[in-house]
């Protein structure tokens, strides 16, 4: 782990695009200002568990292959539904 001491209003860098900047300091609280790309997912790390766990959840949860034909089947109506409307 790099360690880097800061004072108020300086900042780090994290390759070319995020600058992590402190912007307050009070008692054994500090509070960042993070500037990245959207395209960068940012979270406090609690939150950041949580989609994780979600995510693990989701994968292993029972998988119904007739509920995938289902959506797709719908998908392709809605496509050619378009195509159809796109002609006249």
């Amino acid at each position: 782990m790099l360690v880097l001491a800061r004072r108020l209003n300086e900042s780090i860098m994290i390759g070319d695009e995020i600058e992590v900047v402190v912007i307050d300091i009070r008692g054994d609280q500090v509070k960042l200002g993070i500037k990245a790309p959207k395209k960068v997912a940012v979270h406090r790390k609690e939150i950041y568990q949580e989609i994780k766990q979600e995510n693990i959840a989701a994968i292993s949860s029972e998988f119904d292959p007739s509920k995938l034909r289902e959506l797709s089947e719908f998908f392709k109506k809605e496509s050619d539904d378009k195509k159809k409307d796109g002609e006249k």
